[in-house]
């Protein structure tokens, strides 16, 4: 393959990764509860792509080719940490729910279940919105630590602490029962208007990745809305009473907050 080619492949590569790669590290998670080592095999299958792609040229399905080679790199993984005894129920799940979703060519999206995992109680609160940037919209460490006011490698290491929380404490990738939904619901919407107030922060520069995460973070708004239906809105209007706030965004925890979403009320307020 020639330059333009090859130059033409490596965009299609990073777009593919930067539209897919929420959706496959959530469903290698799901079938796996391990998003630490999800979010490693999917960097090697990335990696992979940029070898053989510009050779063999783009597959026809490219998120499935991406799933395929995640899931053969989580195995590796698996097996070079020397922990296959005690990963085994992750295999077993994963090798279960390949084959059905490599005779499609579409597989489950897993998002709105790793949006609620990243808001457990379990999990120390003010890494709600952080890891749900990270994972469900691939933020690195040096941009959420950007918007929070922390070193990139005191956030590096938090987020790590709290993947590792969900490998051990067995969370259920699951949307939460009705009684459980409101305090979780809080912090998955918290995670929304974050990472759309970074996103549009960045749309008033040239990065276009500023423009795509607010898209993704609208996306994210809709798919939550269309999952829980009518009850959404109930249940948002129950937490406010109940916290006695007026408007979610009204009384949030600044500190909680990434920098660019504080002292903004409203979009229309920039």
């Amino acid at each position: 393959m020639n330059g333009t080619g090859q130059e033409g492949t490596h965009r299609t590569i990073e777009r593919v990764a930067r539209e897919s790669y929420g959706r496959l590290v959530a469903y290698l998670s799901a079938h796996t509860r391990d998003v630490a080592s999800a979010e490693d095999a999917l960097s090697d299958a990335l990696v992979a792509a940029l070898t053989t792609w510009p050779q063999d040229g783009v597959p026809q399905n490219p998120d499935a080719w991406l799933l395929t080679a995640a899931r053969h790199s989580f195995i590796d993984l698996v097996r070079h940490q020397q922990v296959a005894l005690a990963s085994e129920p992750s295999l077993l799940l994963l090798r279960e729910n390949h084959k059905e979703a490599t005779l499609s060519t579409e597989f489950p999206d897993e998002r709105l279940k790793l949006l609620f995992v990243c808001a457990h109680p379990a999990i120390d609160p003010a890494m709600h919105t952080p890891l749900m940037l990270q994972t469900v919209l691939g933020l690195d460490a040096a941009r959420i630590a950007h918007a929070f006011l922390v070193s990139p490698a005191t956030m590096g290491q938090r987020l790590v602490r709290a993947k590792t929380k969900i490998r051990d404490g067995g969370i259920r990738f699951e949307v939460p029962q009705e009684r459980d939904l409101p305090q979780r619901l809080d912090a998955v919407l918290e995670a929304i208007y974050a990472a759309f107030g970074i996103g549009w922060d960045d749309m008033e520069g040239v990065d276009q990745r500023g423009r795509e995460l607010a898209e993704e973070a609208i996306w994210l708004g809709r798919v939550l809305l269309s999952s829980l239906g009518a009850g959404l809105t109930a249940v948002v209007s129950a937490t406010d009473r109940r916290s006695g706030r007026p408007s979610r965004r009204g009384g949030e925890s600044r500190s909680q907050r990434p920098v660019s979403t504080r002292g903004r009320d409203s979009v229309g307020a920039r």
